[in-house]
């Protein structure tokens, strides 16, 4: 491994121009991507014998070389910079989640526009609001302005739908103002839907505005039903108000951010103010080992405001977020088309607003604290039965299940810091072995499991700190020839059940270690067992389904799943159809004379 000296030497061969740098470890994964408008100052600062924060020197630590990208200027650098670490997914980089993950209210652009739920950014001309920290914030939202506005929260299609069936139950109850019915035409829903998208954009009193004067224009007309509903739905409106927190004036429109951070942990929260009123909030928590300088939070919020529609004309900093104001400044007003300033007040009101956003972002940082230690102390104390030599943070627990030699599926389970990671759990078909072979099936899919730590990216790259295997002493040996014949040292351990089929011990090739007194512990491997046991089963039982939803006859040439359903309505059952000669086959509709000589063929032929 190059020792920090010689990479300080080649860090000081770098240009002094700005550019994008990649720090890779030893198997040449990227663990953080960086800019600079001076890479070799930049660079080379990481390698000097200067006093480094615990996160930094962590992560140069890890560093076995580095690659770099010139450019023309920084900001061309920053836009690379935001394209590489949503490429690379470094493990140092603090960065939001794939848009998989995050979840988005969508108004849809048709003739009746749908509000729905979605985690996925298109590219099509449908309105995208948030990203928001959690789904039950939007289904939140969603509900609030499904009951007040009386917006379908079906899937129906309109125009299609309308006068098809009977009305829901929504609609009885007054919270649906009854488009299948016909009663709202497309003008009419129409403006329900203006009025949606201006609270969404934290405009409730445009909203407001906008439906008194609906409401006095229907009066006049004598419209009295639609004027009292405008009515209805301007109460409903304000009671929103009443409970939101006013924190300036009506015309108020800036977003605070405060920082929160400790050894353990970091919370990043971001307040929205809409007409004065404290609105939408998200809070982002990073683990120890993310980089927080002034590049690492620029480059996150480069990516959150690009995720987001509505970029403020101000954004606000408590004291102690620390970014490069100039450059976040010129890209954000590049972004939204306007100017936006940056601003950290030293005084007044708006310093106690980022008081509180501060407290805000130091009780989530606390709460994930005293959860992480309490996931902790069950880890350390794992690895102190198991005689580990460091956290078992990524765990991997495995089963084998089959219906007899068929349907052989290995199921793989992931646990990180003690909880499920459902996004890195895999399934692995067993192909190259023949019968009931457990065994050999556990060697197949632990080989091509970790066939792949090798791979430049993906949560499969990722080195597992244990293997539990759901089995006795046989299946850890099965693994441990694996690991042999692969030249890799995993702790392997195997999850042994007892008479009634519940979690008893761990066990290696020789010994069983007890755990029935250590309650935490016992706790967490029985919950492991169980879940990667559920998973494969799961997995298992949805492939053999799909191959019992079709008929045997659907193996004959030109039968499909219609000329199946016809044969068996008219014989009864299979054997009925193998018994039938050609012509009484023939004799079914939609059954040609060529399809009853395949069918006759297929179970009297060689």
């Amino acid at each position: 491994m190059p020792t920090k000296a010689e990479l300080l030497i080649k860090a000081n061969g770098l240009p002094l121009c700005a550019g994008v740098y990649i720090m890779r470890d030893r198997a040449g994964k990227v663990i953080y991507v960086g800019k600079s408008a001076k890479l070799k100052n930049r660079v080379s600062q990481y390698f000097q014998n200067s006093e480094k924060n615990v996160k930094t020197a962590k992560m140069v630590a890890n560093v076995f070389d580095f690659d770099y990208i010139l450019c023309d200027t920084e900001m061309e650098a920053l836009t690379l910079e935001n394209s590489l670490i949503k490429q690379y997914s470094p493990k140092y980089n603090i960065r939001l989640k794939d848009s998989k993950s995050y979840p988005y209210i969508k108004v849809t652009d048709e003739e009746y526009p749908r509000i729905v739920f979605t985690r996925t950014r298109l590219s099509d001309r449908a309105k995208y609001f948030g990203p928001f920290g959690g789904a039950g914030t939007v289904f939140e939202i969603m509900s609030l302005l499904q009951k007040t506005l009386g917006i379908p929260s079906c899937k129906l299609s309109f125009p299609r739908d309308i006068g098809k069936g009977r009305e829901c139950l929504y609609y009885q109850m007054k919270q649906c103002c009854g488009v299948c019915r016909g009663h709202v035409s497309a003008e009419e829903y129409g403006e329900l839907i203006k009025c949606a998208l201006d609270i969404l954009k934290g405009n409730t009193r445009g909203a407001i505005s906008s439906l008194e004067e609906k409401m006095y224009a229907y009066s006049e007309a004598e419209k009295y039903e639609a004027a009292m509903k405008c009515r209805d739905t301007i109460r409903a409106l304000e009671k929103i108000r009443e409970k939101q927190k006013v924190v300036d004036s009506p015309d108020a429109e800036y977003d605070v951010i405060a920082l929160y951070s400790e050894e353990l942990c970091s919370c990043l929260s971001i307040y929205s103010v809409r007409e004065g009123i404290l609105g939408g909030k998200n809070d982002y928590v990073f683990g120890s080992d993310k980089l927080l300088d002034e590049a690492s939070l620029t480059a996150f919020l480069v990516d959150y405001y690009s995720h987001s529609d509505g970029i403020p004309k101000r954004i606000v900093f408590d004291s102690s977020v620390s970014v490069e104001e100039e450059l976040l400044s010129d890209f954000l007003s590049d972004q939204a088309g306007k100017r936006v300033t940056l601003w950290t007040p030293q005084r007044t009101e708006m310093k106690k607003l980022c008081a509180m956003i501060f407290a805000n972002a130091k009780e989530k940082a606390n709460a994930y604290v005293k959860e992480y230690e309490k996931d902790n102390s069950t880890l350390f104390r794992l690895a102190e039965i198991l005689g580990l030599e460091s956290l078992p943070e990524r765990m991997e627990a495995y089963d084998i299940s089959n219906i007899g030699a068929e349907h052989k599926t290995g199921g793989m389970v992931v646990y990180v810091d003690g909880k499920p990671k459902k996004s890195d759990y895999r399934t692995f078909t067993i192909k190259d072995v023949d019968g009931t072979d457990d065994y050999a099936c556990m060697r197949e899919t632990l080989r091509r499991r970790l066939a792949h730590l090798s791979d430049e990216r993906g949560s499969m790259s990722e080195y597992p700190d244990l293997l539990l295997i759901d089995g006795g002493r046989t299946h850890v040996m099965a693994v441990k020839e694996v690991l042999a014949d692969m030249g890799l040292e995993i702790p392997v351990f195997g999850m042994v059940k007892d008479d009634f089929h519940k979690t008893r011990a761990l066990c290696t090739e020789s010994e069983e270690i007890s755990i029935a007194r250590e309650q935490a512990v016992y706790g967490l491997i029985y919950r492991v067992q169980e879940e990667v046991h559920r998973y494969t089963v799961s997995r298992m039982s949805a492939a053999k389904s799909k191959t019992v939803k079709h008929s045997s006859l659907e193996r004959i040439n030109g039968i499909g799943a219609a000329k199946a359903r016809l044969l068996l309505a008219k014989f009864g059952s299979l054997n009925a159809i193998k018994s039938a000669t050609e012509e009484e086959l023939s004799l079914t509709k939609s059954i040609s004379k060529a399809d009853a000589k395949n069918i006759y063929n297929y179970f009297h032929g060689d």
